[in-house]
C-alpha cells in the first residue's frame, strides 16, 4: 500500500529527481488537510454497521425476492455472508480514504473479487446497488449533510472540523466507483 507520501518517493525515484516543486506543494496540503481526512475517515468507520446495514436493507427494498426462498440473501447465513462482504468492501475504502490512495482496495478487497462472486452466484447488479447506496450515506456522513429527518432514531451527528470537504467526498465517492466499476 502506498500512502501520498510513498507515493510521491517512487515517482521522483523513477523519475530520477529529487522531490520538489508541486510534489513538495501537494504533500503540504495533504498535511494542512489532515485533520479533515481523519474526520472523513471517523465519520466513515464510526457509522460503519449502519450505512452497511441501511444499504443491504435498500437493496432488498428494491429487490425483495433477494430474500424468498433461494434468493441470494435467504437463509440468513447468506444475508450474514452479505453484511460482512459489505462491511469489508466499506473497510478498504476507509482504509483508502485515509492513505490517500487506491492501492489497498485494489490488492485487497477488489483483485479477483468479480470473479469470485460470479463463481459464488452472487448477482452483480444487486452488489453494485448495495455498494452504490453505500457510496451516498457515507458521502452525507462526510459532508455533514446527514439529517434528523433522514436518519430517524438513528442519526449521528458527526463532530467534524469545519470546512469544504467536497474534495474529500469526491475522493470517497471515487474509491466506491472503482468498487462499482469492479463489480461490472
Amino acid at each position: 500500500m502506498l500512502d501520498t507520501f510513498s507515493r510521491a518517493v517512487v515517482s521522483a525515484d523513477a523519475s530520477t529527481s529529487p522531490i520538489g516543486g508541486t510534489q513538495i506543494a501537494d504533500l503540504k496540503n495533504f498535511i494542512a488537510e489532515g485533520n479533515k481526512r481523519l474526520d472523513a475517515v471517523n465519520a466513515v468507520a464510526s457509522n460503519a454497521s449502519c450505512c452497511v446495514s441501511d444499504a443491504i436493507a435498500g437493496m432488498i427494498c428494491e429487490n425483495t425476492g433477494l430474500i424468498q426462498a433461494g434468493g441470494n440473501c435467504y437463509p440468513n447465513r447468506r444475508m450474514a455472508a452479505c453484511l460482512r462482504d459489505g462491511e469489508i468492501i466499506l473497510r478498504y475504502v476507509s482504509y483508502a480514504l485515509l492513505a490517500g490512495d487506491a492501492s489497498v482496495l485494489d490488492d485487497r478487497c477488489l483483485n479477483g473479487l468479480k470473479e469470485t462472486y460470479s463463481a459464488l452466484g452472487v448477482p452483480a447488479t444487486s452488489t453494485a446497488r448495495a455498494v452504490q447506496i453505500m457510496k451516498a450515506v457515507c458521502v452525507a456522513h462526510i459532508t455533514n449533510t446527514n439529517t434528523p429527518e433522514m436518519g430517524g432514531s438513528r442519526y449521528k451527528k458527526n463532530e467534524t472540523t469545519q470546512g469544504d470537504c467536497s474534495a474529500l467526498a469526491a475522493e470517497c465517492a471515487g474509491y466506491f466507483d472503482r468498487v462499482i466499476s469492479a463489480l461490472s
